[in-house]
C-alpha cells in the first residue's frame, strides 16, 4: 500500500486533497495539529509515532527527525542494497511527502514579535522531509505547495503515479522554497546580531506576476515581490486599469521615492525616472495645479504620485490629461467613479507609513549585486551653513529646502530649480553640471519664470559657471552640498551677483 506523510502549518485544502489520496489506495501519516483535523473530518491516520516508535516531544520540535522516516524517504527503490538495509532495520518506503513550513515570514512581520517567538517558528523537521524527499524525486512525489494538490491527484487518477517530470518539477520547486525560508531566517538572524559585512548574503523574492515585456518589446520580464513594507509597489494594491510595465514599475517607484520625502501635502509627476513636474501645497488640488504648470508636456503619458488622497475635484482635473499611473494612500469614492472611466489608467493605493528602519537598496549588475542604504539622507540630519554675505530670506530658504528634496531624486548631474513650492526646471543626468544647469534655467525662461528662482545641485560645483549662469536668469538663491578645493570661487561669485548660498554638506548622487 502506499503511503503519505502530511505535515502541515497551512491546512487550506488539505481535508479535500487527503480523501482523494485515500480513494486512490493511500495510507495517511501525519503529526500533530494536521493528524487532528485529518481525523476530526473523518479520515483514518497513522500517528508519526506510530512509525518512529518514539513520542513527539521537546514541545514539538523533535517528531520526525528519525531514520524510520528519513530511511522510508531516502531509500532508492532500484537499489537492491537500500531495499536490503530497509527491510532489515523495518523501515518502510513513504511514497509521498506533503510538507509546508512554519510561517517565520509571517511571525517576524508582526510588529512587536519577540526573538524567542521568531526562533521557535524556524521549522528543523519540516525543511529535512522536504529535502529528504526532493532529493530521491525519482520514486518521491513531494509536494509544498497546495497549487499543485490539483495536479497531483488528476496524474495519480489517470497514470496511477505523478509523472517524472512532475516529480522532477516539484522537487525542483521544494530547493526554491526552501532556500526561500533559510534566506529569511539568514537575513533575520544576522539583522539581530548586528553583523553589517556578512561573507554572503542570499535574498528571496517571489513571483508577483509575469509582465508583457521588459524595457522594450524583445525583452522578457518578470515582477518579484520581496516581504511587505510602506512606499513599495510590490506591497501596493491596483485598484483599476491593465496591468503595469516594466518601465510602468520603474517610473512609479522613482516617483513614490519623491513622495516620501515629504510631510506636506505633494504631488509628483515624473517620466522616465525624472520629475517633470512637483507641487505642495496646503491641499492636493493646489498641490497637483502647481506640479502639472511645473511641466505641462512632459506629464503626459507620465506617473503621477501624491501622499494624500485624491478628491473629485483633483480628479476631475487629472482626468483631462493623458496618464499612465495615479498613486496616493487613497481615493475618495467620488473620485474612483471619475477615473475609472479612463479604462487603461492604473489607479493604485499604497501603505505610506514612514519607518526609522535602515533599507536596503539593491542593484544588479552584470554577474554581481550592489547593496547599499536607501539614501534616507535629509536635511534634518545637517546643519545648513550660510555661507554668503547675505542670507536667503524665509520664503527663499523655504524653496531651497524644497529643490533639495527634489534633486535628490534627479540623476545625475542633476539641478533642480523651484518657486513658491513648486518646481520651475529640472536638469537632469548630463555630462557635466553646467549642462544640467542651462537645460532647467532654458525651460524656466521659455515659460515665463525669470526672477526669483531658487537652484539646488545634487553635488558641489567644482567651477563658479553655474553661478554666474544662474545670475543670468533670475536664480536668488543656491543650495548645494559644498566640499570643492574651489568653493570659495563659487562663493565669491555669489557675492558679487548678490545670489545667497548655502552649504548642506550632503551629497545626492544619484545614478
Amino acid at each position: 500500500m502506499k503511503r503519505a506523510l502530511i505535515s502541515v502549518s497551512d491546512k487550506t485544502g488539505i481535508v479535500e486533497f487527503c480523501k482523494e489520496l485515500t480513494e486512490l489506495g493511500f495510507e495517511i501519516i501525519s503529526t500533530g495539529g494536521t493528524k487532528k483535523k485529518l481525523e476530526e473530518s473523518g479520515l483514518s491516520t497513522i500517528g508519526i509515532s506510530d512509525i518512529t516508535k518514539f513520542p513527539e516531544m521537546m514541545d514539538g520540535r523533535v517528531k520526525t527527525l528519525h531514520p524510520n522516516i528519513h530511511g522510508g524517504l531516502l531509500a532508492l527503490r532500484d537499489n537492491d542494497d537500500h531495499v536490503r538495509q530497509a527491510k532489515e532495520n523495518n523501515i518502510e518506503f513513504i511514497d509521498m511527502v506533503v510538507v509546508n513550513l512554519y510561517p517565520f515570514k509571517e511571525t517576524i512581520a508582526k510588529e512587536g514579535v519577540t526573538f524567542d517567538e521568531a526562533i521557535e517558528n524556524i521549522d528543523i523537521g519540516g525543511p529535512s522531509m522536504l529535502r529528504s524527499a526532493a532529493k530521491n524525486y525519482k520514486d518521491v512525489t513531494v509536494v509544498c505547495d497546495s497549487a499543485d494538490y490539483q495536479k497531483v491527484i488528476t496524474e495519480y487518477k489517470e497514470f496511477g503515479s505523478t509523472t517524472q517530470e512532475t516529480k522532477s518539477k516539484l522537487s525542483a520547486k521544494v530547493f526554491r522554497h526552501t532556500a526561500s525560508y533559510d534566506a529569511a531566517i539568514a537575513n533575520y538572524l544576522t539583522q539581530a546580531v548586528g553583523e553589517e559585512n556578512p561573507e554572503s548574503v542570499t535574498y528571496s523574492f517571489d513571483l508577483k506576476e509575469e509582465l508583457r515585456y521588459g524595457e522594450n518589446p524583445h525583452q522578457t520580464a518578470k515582477f518579484y515581490a520581496g516581504k511587505k513594507q510602506s512606499f513599495s509597489l510590490a506591497s501596493a494594491t491596483q485598484l483599476h486599469g491593465k496591468s503595469l510595465s516594466y518601465n510602468n514599475i520603474q517610473d512609479a517607484n522613482a516617483a513614490v521615492q519623491i513622495m516620501r520625502e515629504f510631510e506636506k501635502p505633494v504631488v509628483v509627476g515624473l517620466k522616465h525616472m525624472n520629475p517633470c513636474g512637483v507641487g505642495t501645497a496646503n491641499n492636493v488640488y493646489d498641490a497637483w495645479n502647481k506640479a502639472y504648470e511645473a511641466d505641462p508636456v512632459s506629464i503626459f503619458g507620465g506617473i503621477v504620485c501624491s501622499n494624500c488622497e485624491i478628491d473629485k475635484q483633483t480628479a476631475l482635473k487629472m482626468k483631462e490629461v493623458f496618464l499612465e499611473i495615479v498613486i496616493a494612500p487613497s481615493f475618495s469614492e467620488d473620485a474612483l467613479e471619475v477615473l475609472k472611466k479612463k479604462k487603461n489608467l492604473r489607479l493604485m493605493t499604497m501603505d505610506i507609513t514612514k519607518n526609522k528602519a535602515v533599507e536596503k537598496q539593491l542593484v544588479s549588475v552584470n554577474g554581481g549585486l550592489l547593496v547599499q542604504d536607501l539614501d534616507k539622507g535629509n536635511l534634518d540630519q545637517v546643519e545648513l551653513e550660510f555661507v554668503t554675505e547675505n542670507k536667503p530670506s524665509e520664503k527663499e530658504l523655504e524653496d531651497l529646502k524644497f529643490s533639495w528634496k527634489v534633486v535628490k531624486h534627479v540623476k545625475s548631474n542633476a539641478i533642480a530649480l523651484a518657486k513658491d513650492g513648486a518646481t520651475v526646471g529640472v536638469g537632469a543626468g548630463q555630462m557635466n553640471r553646467v549642462g544640467a544647469a542651462k537645460i532647467a534655467l532654458d525651460w524656466a525662461k521659455e515659460h515665463g519664470v525669470t526672477d526669483g528662482i531658487v537652484l539646488a545641485s545634487d553635488a558641489f560645483f567644482p567651477f563658479d559657471d553655474v553661478v554666474k549662469l544662474a545670475s543670468e536668469y533670475g536664480v536668488t538663491a543656491i543650495i548645494q552640498p559644498g566640499g570643492s578645493m574651489r568653493d570659495q570661487e563659487s562663493i565669491d561669485a555669489c557675492n558679487e551677483l548678490g545670489i545667497k548660498m548655502v552649504f548642506t554638506k550632503m551629497r545626492h548622487f544619484k545614478h
